[in-house]
Order: C-alpha cells, then structure tokens, then sequence
C-alpha cells in the first residue's frame, strides 16, 4: 500500500510541476501575442484575436483527442525504435546517431498518461475541468 500511495505522489508532483510549467508557458506566450499584436494590420490583429478566443475555447474531450493522437505517436515511435536491428555499431559511427527515448519523453508521457485518466474523471462526473484552475488561482484572461 506504501508503494502505491509513493507512486500516485511522485506521479502527482510530477503533473502538478507540468501544470505549472505549462500555466507558465502560457502567460509568457500571451505576453508576447501582446506585445507583436498592435504592429499587425487591422484585419490581422481581428484574425489573430479570433483565434487566441478560440484557442482559450478548448474542451475536455478535445484535449483527451490531442493526447491520445500523442500518446499514439510517442507508442508507434517506441516501437520504431525497439524494431531497429540489433547489430553491432561500425566502427567510428558515434552511439548518438542512433534514436533514442530520453528520460523527458518518458515524463511526458507520463504526464500525459495522468491527465487523461485525470481527464476522462472529469468527463465521468460531468465536469468541465476550469475548476482545478480557479482552486489553484492560475487562470488568466
């Protein structure tokens, strides 16, 4: 039982550093639309609002598609690589050509792996998930 509630902790730090990170890559992405919007024509800053509006506009089941195409993709690249012959390398071909999966894409799909379940919770009892934001005082407008 200790090993699991160790697990679920480590997996939820770990979502909850991404969110930050995310919250985070989000506000300074919104700085710089800002800051580049009033040097666009008039016709572009109406575009490019339309769809900022309609980015912030995401959904659940949204989000569960986009993961679950990156999730795929990551699997299908996994198992490219694992079907890569295992033969000795020649000599003086450096380790560091060959594909490799590194300990960041592992975290992401990890991540990954916890939001959709997190997600599809959230879908099961029939909520929208802006409420983690407004509990954490991150959303921004």
């Amino acid at each position: 039982m200790q090993r699991h509630y160790v697990m679920y902790y480590e997996m939820s730090y770990g979502l909850n550093i991404e969110m930050h990170k995310q919250a985070e890559i989000v506000k300074r992405l919104n700085g710089i639309c800002a800051q580049v919007l009033p040097y666009l024509s008039q016709e572009h800053q109406q575009q490019v609002l339309g769809a900022i509006e309609r980015a912030k506009q995401v959904t659940a089941p949204e989000l569960n598609s986009i993961i679950r195409q990156q999730l795929q993709a990551h699997q299908l690249s996994q198992l490219q690589a694992l079907a890569l012959p295992l033969t000795p390398l020649p000599v003086g071909l450096p380790p560091s050509s060959l594909p490799a999966v590194s300990a960041g894409t592992g975290l992401l799909s990890l991540s990954a792996l916890g939001s959709q379940a997190h997600l599809s919770k959230e879908d099961k009892n029939g909520h929208d998930g802006d409420t983690h934001q407004e509990d954490d005082g991150e959303k921004s407008d």
